[in-house]
């Protein structure tokens, strides 16, 4: 087997939560004494500093981006597996905007954080946009797997969207989408509650058509 494909749901307390994310991974004929190649199914959305429209993936262990000791493929000690938990623990994070090149040296800063809660918004935006295009074209043999995790998680990420519009921090929701600390409400720009606005309708009724269970938040379905 030199090809294989993976799907990555988003982990809670981050923008990326309950969302799918699907890598193709190609292992060369001098694998595992090289890397394997990725590819990102990115729907044509920019969600994260790491992972390209075009579907190029910038991540040390896979030799795209720059790093060193464990950071860099090892031919003994590297695994696909550990490509996967990289993507999913450094690159599919709370705080996406401090992967860019360089952004690290604004954290704890005022325009850093200011500006990794407007990502954070941004890619919540264009993580309920890929969810959309994931129920409309599924990538081929994951369309059941698709369908499932939608209909179960639908009502999850549709009480996530109420606590956004209510103003609640993005990536403060604990597992369930609960909100866990009221401090965190009216975190959100108003900018942000109107584009979520537009997007929530046609999120539900994504939703709704795999079987989410969407009927506690119908207040959601017309346009803010």
């Amino acid at each position: 087997m030199d090809l294989l494909r993976a799907v990555i749901v988003g982990a809670y307390g981050t923008p990326y939560q309950d969302g799918l994310f699907f890598f193709d991974f190609h292992l060369p004929p001098e694998y595992p004494a090289v890397p394997p190649s990725a590819y990102y199914h990115s729907g044509g959305w920019r969600l994260n500093p790491n992972l390209y429209e075009e579907g190029k993936v910038c991540l040390s262990l896979l030799n795209t981006w720059t790093g060193r000791g464990n950071e860099v493929w090892d031919p003994l000690s590297s695994s696909i597996l550990q490509v996967l938990v990289s993507l999913q623990g450094l690159v599919l994070n709370a705080r996406p905007y401090f992967n860019e090149a360089g952004y690290d040296k604004q954290v704890g800063t005022a325009e850093g954080e200011k500006n990794s809660l407007a990502y954070n918004e941004n890619t919540f935006l264009l993580n309920c946009k890929s969810m959309m295009h994931l129920m409309r074209k599924p990538p081929k043999d994951f369309e059941e797997l698709v369908k499932d995790h939608f209909r179960q998680h639908g009502y999850y990420i549709l009480k996530a969207c109420d606590a956004y519009m209510k103003g609640y921090l993005i990536g403060s929701l604990t597992k369930d989408a609960s909100t866990s600390d009221a401090k965190n409400a009216d975190s959100n720009s108003v900018g942000f509650k109107l584009m979520l606005g537009k997007i929530v309708p046609k999120l539900l009724s994504a939703l709704n058509e795999v079987g989410a269970e969407c009927q506690e938040f119908k207040h959601l379905q017309q346009p803010s």
